[in-house]
């Protein structure tokens, strides 16, 4: 068991409400912990900034089970423990000749956690990570191990489930043959371009992403990572930059992936950062909402016309895209979606009220929070935004009646 007193995860904000972590070395040890338990919550990599992975009781860390990487060449699938961080097995598959069809922004962030949260990365055809699990393994409240694989019932309630079956130990993810990617970066991209010719741009490469402080007339740059050459020029009225960028203005440009069209293998491009870069503990707040592709013109007008709010709290904004899946509990249900990401300052009271009125200029347009990020959403509204809200919150009480992997987070969000 490790302990530490007043315990942290990268939203600083969030003190946990036990500083007691267990780390079992098997999965024989952490059925028998599970067993003996009244309540727990499963802990990732801690890159949550809400109260989702919080206990009053016990916080359980899955990064001590014995690693496991099962490469099935024929199936082209991937068995892995839960613990692994995606820097951890991105090498593994590109040595391989595999890859995954995408990534975050972050590689240090753990696989299971992602999956279990609704984490993504951006393409207008790339789905969220947990839409690439084929199979997983948890341990369920009784202490038995659970293996499920897809196609079987309540599979896709049961990946994006938030820990509240069960400890994860295994996944299998399908993979797709190993690809390069070149990433280009231009500087000053119009709004009204990004508005009027949104489906273009957000087509012009693999993955996509926008940085903005929503101030000005224009979105400060634009990120594109393309598996195919791009021709020197403009793009859309954006320029291409001069330099190295960082998706902060001021941020240590060296920390960002390789750009400037240098072809790359594809764990060294899709992510934001390098892997040697340690990430910052603890000095940002982040929310981030999901829109309807159609509903983008509209909410950009909206950000800016409350830039003057968002400024004294916004280090930066992020627009990406998301394809749809078929996971109950995903904001990408059967629907391909933008994603508005906000990166505020590590300040609650003043963050708090503009996120209170940010979710009231974007409710016009059924905007559905983060799991994992900063929210006020009432539990009804979720149970609107989500239409198999209800068939997941059922599909836990039949796994867990006693609510043994539940916490306050989970309850007052309506899912048990």
């Amino acid at each position: 068991m490790a302990a530490r007193s007043g315990l942290f995860n990268w939203g600083g904000n969030i003190r946990y409400g036990t500083d007691v972590v267990e780390r079992p070395g098997s999965i024989e040890e952490l059925q028998q912990l599970v067993a003996r338990s009244n309540r727990l919550r499963t802990l990732g990599t801690g890159h949550s900034f809400n109260r989702v992975a919080d206990s009053d009781a016990l916080l359980v860390s899955v990064a001590g089970l014995p690693t496991v990487l099962e490469l099935d060449s024929a199936a082209a699938t991937v068995r892995i423990s839960a613990g692994l961080r995606f820097g951890e097995l991105t090498g593994f598959l590109d040595r391989h000749g595999f890859a995954l069809a995408n990534l975050g922004s972050l590689p240090h962030i753990s696989v299971a956690g992602a999956c279990a949260t609704g984490t993504h990365g951006s393409g207008n055809g790339n789905p969220a990570l947990a839409a690439l699990v084929r199979a997983q393994q948890r341990v369920g409240p009784d202490g038995s191990l659970v293996e499920q694989a897809a196609g079987e019932p309540d599979f896709d309630g049961s990946v994006l489930a938030l820990g509240l079956l069960g400890p994860v130990t295994e996944l299998t993810l399908a993979l797709v043959p190993s690809y390069q990617v070149r990433q280009y970066v231009y500087d000053s991209l119009p709004f009204r371009a990004l508005a009027e010719h949104f489906d273009e741009i957000s087509a012009a490469a693999y993955s996509f992403s926008v940085f903005t402080s929503w101030r000005g007339d224009a979105a400060d740059q634009l990120w594109l990572k393309s598996q195919q050459e791009r021709a020197a020029g403009d793009c859309f009225g954006a320029r291409p930059a001069a330099g190295p960028r960082h998706p902060l203005p001021d941020g240590d440009t060296s920390a960002a992936t390789e750009q400037g069209g240098v072809p790359g293998p594809w764990q060294a491009r899709l992510p934001h950062f390098r892997l040697e870069f340690t990430p910052s503990n603890g000095d940002e707040i982040q929310s981030e909402y999901f829109i309807e592709r159609a509903h983008l013109p509209a909410a950009i007008g909206a950000l800016r016309a409350m830039s003057d709010v968002l400024a004294p709290v916004l280090q930066v904004s992020e627009v990406r895209t998301i394809a749809a899946d078929e996971l109950w509990l995903s904001p990408f249900y059967r629907c391909d979606r933008v994603a508005l990401h906000f990166t505020w300052v590590l300040d609650e009271p003043a963050v708090s009220p503009v996120v209170q009125e940010l979710e009231a200029r974007l409710a016009d347009f059924d905007a559905v929070p983060h799991w994992g990020k900063y929210f006020h959403t009432s539990s009804a509204r979720l149970a609107e935004l989500h239409p198999r809200l209800a068939d997941f919150a059922a599909l836990v009480r039949r796994h867990d009646p006693a609510g043994k992997f539940s916490n306050a987070f989970t309850r007052e969000c309506g899912l048990g």
